[in-house]
């Protein structure tokens, strides 16, 4: 009888134990970064005054330390009210490639100011005055400036972070 019962307990362990081995190993481990690889912060603080009617707010950006990219593109898609008797206007307008470095930083201003001023001009040329809707996003630096909507959701580094701004600054012509 004791050999019977010592017998049932050791059946009882060997079986309660080994499947439990296999189970923990069977569940996905928790990735530590979820989303894109690159996440964009604006500083919405009172931005230094430049040359261009529309300033882009200071960039900050966060990166996954497994993604790290070296260089980017700034993608800037805007909507703003269409002139007079047009359509309204939705744009997509492509930065030059620009170094990143590290899992956090900023874009420089100078790059910003430029692209402030590309924005700017392009919708003087276009007549847009009032409110306008500006996306910003990282991309990778192979993305033609030229690119299509698709091609730019296919190749971005972070999602679309959107801010507003009044345009109050169109030529004589308008």
């Amino acid at each position: 009888m004791r050999r019977g019962m010592i017998l049932t307990i050791g059946l009882v362990l060997l079986v309660g134990c080994g499947s439990q081995g296999n189970k923990s190993s069977s569940v996905p481990a928790e990735p530590k970064w979820k989303g894109a690889p690159y996440r964009l912060t604006l500083d919405t603080k009172a931005s230094k005054p430049n040359q261009a009617a529309i300033a882009i707010p200071p960039v900050a950006y966060t990166a996954n330390p497994d993604a790290l990219e070296t260089r980017a593109v700034l993608a800037m898609r805007f909507a703003g009210p269409a002139a007079a008797d047009s359509d309204p206007v939705n744009h997509l307008m492509i930065g030059p490639p620009v170094d990143i470095h590290g899992d956090q930083g900023t874009l420089p201003a100078a790059y910003l100011d430029t692209a402030s001023k590309s924005v700017s001009d392009y919708l003087v040329a276009h007549c847009i005055q009032g409110n306008v809707k500006i996306s910003l996003a990282l991309a990778r630096s192979s993305v033609k400036p030229q690119a299509e909507d698709a091609e730019v959701d296919d190749k971005r580094l972070s999602d679309w972070v959107p801010f507003s701004v009044v345009f109050k600054k169109p030529h004589s012509k308008c």
